[in-house]
């Protein structure tokens, strides 16, 4: 593990945990109160608490001052399992697809956004979101996740009742299908919500209890509910996952369960027009049964809301690698047809801009913290979602700190997400769309390589481009100088690449905003090289 700077000592600050530094140049000594998070706010009614995992502090003590901080990573992952097909031609464009898994996450060259927030559902959404898909198309993004369509309890969709009912607050089903159809003609990729974990009951059955469905076209019983929940007297087996008590749970490992929610997706992929898939609460059931369902539908594109809770102390701890190593057990039960969303990067980002930690952003390996720096072309990076932030706020990144977010994972390895309202943003919506258009012309995948050169308490600067071994998947450093590449930084230090020439290259800075900016080589644009010397302290 490298050494890590000591903090100066301060009568009212309790100690802090040490930060690497070894290996990253200017490396500060720092201080600062890592407090436990904020109380989240009393959730609806309508969504239980235990529905949001909390972060609650661990019973860990923070590392000594002045002291290695001692890790010993659990990343089990085992890269060799995944093959690759080298150099496949593609618009005279050479990239690495991934042979076994689902085409979208093959290339990785997809940039998402996630078309809703919690409040979408009070407006006409579905010919609201119709109008704005030639402005989405022409930002770059690939893919929009939609609201979940069908029947549902609440209006925003995640209490499901009527699964093959598709008119919903949101929309009546034909409206839907036209939608559905317009994102095909735009080459935008609608992505299905579905929320399988729980189902709302159409009926009560056994013990008086809200546990049977009737007239739904999916007619289940108690055996479909699981039985540790004595509120829906389920007859099924136990739990594969974790338990949401809103709702009677699903039990998939029936097969009869099993069976209609296949049909199900085939019919939304097949018939109705989806053509990817997001898992919601993916931790209630097993993965095992997220792969069984995405092989039976097939659909270009998949990722799983596996939100679990990181490791905290006296304040966020540096070791997150048991939190992202869970993220990498779910997806390795999917059968590795699935991506997952990135929480664990989330959760370290949004500490390291709001205190000025940014030392955070790297491990012990010289490789990004969070999970795609263990698992980079499965993981779906992301500031904020409707549940996260929107008007729920259950966890917000600070919203002063938006720019430097989207700096961070529009430029780096990754499939990047960006939430509607940051995109409606007058603010930060030419930002976004600035960063995207570097993404595109640097050529950056959810595999790309990337090369940490600094990571201190003031600031975080990477190098980001094409891996030099074509064949390699997984976290790599090493770039290939022959074709393009970024440079970024976040923070309120200076760095500019040009100060020890990264890459052997000239940079010009191509966009920047508070507390960050980002460039492009000179060896591949047509550009001023007088300005190219200027530092960006941004």
């Amino acid at each position: 593990a490298p050494a890590t700077a000591a903090a100066p000592a301060t009568a009212a600050a309790p100690a802090t945990a040490a930060a690497p530094a070894a290996a990253y140049p200017a490396a500060a000594s720092f201080a600062g109160v890592m407090a436990p998070p904020a109380p989240m706010k009393e959730v609806p009614v309508i969504l239980p608490p235990d529905f949001f995992p909390m972060p609650m502090p661990s019973t860990a003590a923070p590392p000594a001052r002045n002291v290695v901080v001692e890790m010993t990573p659990t990343l089990k992952k085992k890269k060799e399992e995944v093959k690759v097909i080298p150099q496949v031609e593609d618009d005279d464009d050479k990239f690495v697809l991934e042979e076994g898994t689902l085409p979208r996450i093959a290339t990785g060259r997809e940039i998402m956004i996630q078309g809703f927030n919690w409040e979408a559902h009070k407006h006409d959404w579905y010919n609201t979101v119709k109008k704005r898909l030639g402005d989405i198309q022409k930002a770059g993004f690939t893919q929009i996740w939609l609201p979940p369509p069908s029947d549902s309890l609440a209006p925003e969709g995640y209490l499901p009742r009527k699964l093959r009912l598709l008119d919903s607050a949101y929309g009546k089903e034909e409206t839907l299908r036209d939608l559905l159809k317009s994102c095909r003609e735009h080459d935008v990729l609608p992505v299905l919500d579905a929320v399988l974990n729980h189902r709302c009951a159409t009926h009560k059955g056994k013990g008086d209890k809200w546990n049977r469905w009737e007239g739904t076209g999916m007619d289940w019983g108690e055996w479909a509910v699981t039985n540790r929940n004595p509120d829906y007297a389920g007859q099924g087996a136990a739990p594969t996952g974790d338990e949401f008590h809103g709702a009677p749970n699903i039990d998939h490992t029936h097969a009869k369960v099993q069976e209609d929610i296949c049909d199900w997706m085939r019919w939304l992929m097949h018939d109705v027009g989806f053509g990817g898939v997001r898992f919601d609460f993916s931790k209630g059931y097993g993965g095992e049964f997220a792969g069984q369902y995405v092989r039976a539908c097939n659909p270009e594109f998949a990722v799983g809301e596996y939100w679990d809770t990181l490791n905290y102390g006296a304040g966020l701890e540096y070791d997150q690698d048991a939190h992202r190593q869970r993220i990498v057990d779910w997806i390795d039960k999917t059968g590795g047809n699935c991506t997952a969303f990135d929480f664990t990067t989330k959760g370290i980002l949004q500490e390291a801009v709001a205190r000025g930690e940014y030392w955070r952003l790297v491990d012990p390996q010289g490789n990004p913290p969070g999970f795609v720096g263990m698992w980079p072309s499965r993981a779906v990076t992301f500031l904020e979602n409707h549940d996260t932030g929107s008007t729920l706020q259950h966890w917000p990144f600070p919203e002063a700190r938006l720019g430097e977010g989207y700096a961070y994972i529009l430029t780096h390895p990754g499939t990047p997400t960006v939430f509607y309202d940051h995109w409606k943003d007058p603010v930060l919506k030419g930002a976004i769309d600035q960063l995207i258009q570097i993404r595109l012309r640097c050529g950056i995948t959810s595999n790309s390589a990337i090369h940490i050169e600094r990571a201190t308490a003031g600031v975080y600067a990477a190098h980001v481009g094409t891996p030099k071994d074509a064949n390699k998947v997984g976290s790599s450093s090493d770039i290939d100088s022959n074709k393009p590449s970024l440079c970024m930084k976040i923070g309120f230090d200076e760095w500019s690449p040009n100060r020890t020439r990264v890459g052997n290259s000239e940079w010009k800075c191509k966009a920047s905003g508070e507390g960050w900016a980002v460039w492009e080589s000179m060896n591949f644009t047509n550009i001023d090289s007088n300005s190219v010397h200027a530092t960006v302290s941004a």
